[in-house]
């Protein structure tokens, strides 16, 4: 499918300017507040989602906007449901509360169910990763790709924990101790728009999560998809960014890293019933 230019243009401008409001509000009074036990909110986080909100109400006023801190805005007789945008203002807010700079801005277009633009933006490396459907990723305008790795024991890897992670220790943390045992090395590093660009990039050579949300994966799927690597739920079924599950990888070494997910759930599964 072939899309209007304006909405790669307009996706990379929200981004960008996202990106100058995080930096320049970083270090100064954030609003820091609880959505959960330890899911957090800043002022910054709100303030963004209305700056992209406004822009894109203006220039698309019948298109859809699903984004993580304000209430999607109910649907009328003019609202083109085919159009959604798919924003999350800042993916790693726990790192950007805490001044660690490892968080992004992460916006996508999805017509009719299928993302055909992402875009995510990395103020604090000025990095800016992109990708239409058909038309290759991007950062900084040079074209990427993932990596070649074929074996586990020579792969980089990376997950993250969803925010119920304390009342699943056993899983989460089981099924990264097995890919410890059986990986180079595995990262988390607290956010995953970030975390699968950089399976884009080939800096990375996998990726792994349950308890997503679609703003945190759909623009970065895309730009992985892009790179050449490859994108499933993590039972192997094709992805889908509203169910929740991911794995992202080179390509080569993605049914070693489904085969590794099914073991561990059959041997929990076992463990559950003896």
């Amino acid at each position: 499918m072939s899309v209007d230019p304006v909405y790669l243009q307009t996706a990379v401008e929200i981004a960008l300017r996202a990106g100058e409001m995080q930096i320049a509000r970083q270090g100064g009074d954030l609003h820091v507040a609880k959505k959960g036990v330890i899911d957090l909110v800043t002022q910054v986080d709100v303030d963004v989602e209305m700056l992209g909100r406004a822009i894109l109400s203006e220039r698309f006023p019948t298109h859809t906007i699903l984004a993580e801190e304000l209430p999607s805005t109910p649907a009328d007789r003019d609202t083109d449901t085919r159009y959604c945008w798919i924003f999350d203002p800042i993916d790693g807010t726990v790192n950007y509360a805490h001044g660690i700079p490892l968080f992004c801005t992460s916006l996508a277009l999805e017509i009719e169910g299928q993302v055909e633009v992402g875009v995510v933006y990395d103020p604090s490396r000025r990095e800016l990763f992109v990708a239409e459907r058909g038309d290759g990723a991007r950062l900084n305008g040079a074209p990427i790709q993932v990596s070649t790795s074929t074996d586990l024991i020579d792969a980089l890897l990376c997950t993250g924990f969803p925010y119920d992670v304390h009342t699943r220790i056993d899983e989460v943390v089981g099924l990264f101790g097995e890919f410890v045992r059986q990986a180079r090395a595995v990262r988390r590093l607290g956010s995953a728009a970030l975390d699968l660009c950089y399976v884009a990039a080939g800096r990375f050579d996998g990726f792994w999560e349950r308890g997503l949300q679609a703003w945190d994966s759909a623009a970065a799927a895309l730009i992985v998809e892009e790179a050449g690597g490859r994108v499933t739920g993590m039972d192997g079924q094709v992805f889908a960014s509203h169910d929740g599950h991911i794995v992202a990888s080179n390509g080569p070494l993605h049914d070693t890293l489904l085969s590794v997910i099914r073991e561990f759930d059959e041997r929990r599964a076992r463990n559950r019933t003896d």
